[in-house]
């Protein structure tokens, strides 16, 4: 798993993180092609790679804290189909919406240049105990600044958070 950077598709100055997998028998459906619904699945796993590559601690972030990260959008767009045994890269980025949320998109790419499908999901930040909004927490800033839009998130360590 490796971060490069990435064109005008993405956020700009957007550090783009690539995630590889291989598809596989469960993720299809009876026509032999990848099931919809687990194409966002497997975005969903890039992203759990993304936040652990920045040292995020995934039981933590993922378990019984105090702030909770749902998914309040989901959207993708499929332009070719993915079958099983297709070696694939998700390209993942972020990007602030405001203190609170933050959207991810995904280009999932297989053996040719043209995406097989593309996604974006919306997060936003709440506190677990009473689901009230609360600003992004130190960790998921460190991680837009690192796969995201680098202006929309303030940076304490530089005095400007």
């Amino acid at each position: 798993m490796d971060s490069s950077q990435e064109g005008s598709s993405y956020p700009i100055e957007a550090m783009v993180f690539i995630y590889h997998r291989t598809i596989r028998f469960k993720d299809t459906d009876a026509a032999g092609v990848v099931y919809f619904a687990n194409v966002l699945s497997i975005c969903h796993e890039a992203y759990e790679a993304s936040l652990a590559d920045v040292g995020v601690e995934l039981e933590t972030f993922f378990g019984k804290g105090e702030l909770a990260v749902p998914i309040i959008h989901a959207d993708i767009d499929f332009r070719q189909p993915l079958k099983c045994g297709d070696d694939i890269t998700v390209h993942l980025t972020a990007q602030a919406i405001d203190e609170h949320r933050f959207s991810t998109h995904y280009r999932v790419m297989a053996s040719t240049d043209r995406p097989a499908a593309t996604a974006q999901t919306d997060h936003i930040c709440i506190t677990a105990r009473d689901r009230r909004r609360s600003p992004l927490p130190p960790q998921l800033q460190q991680w837009l600044r690192h796969h995201g839009e680098a202006a929309a998130v303030p940076n304490p360590e530089a005095g400007d958070g």
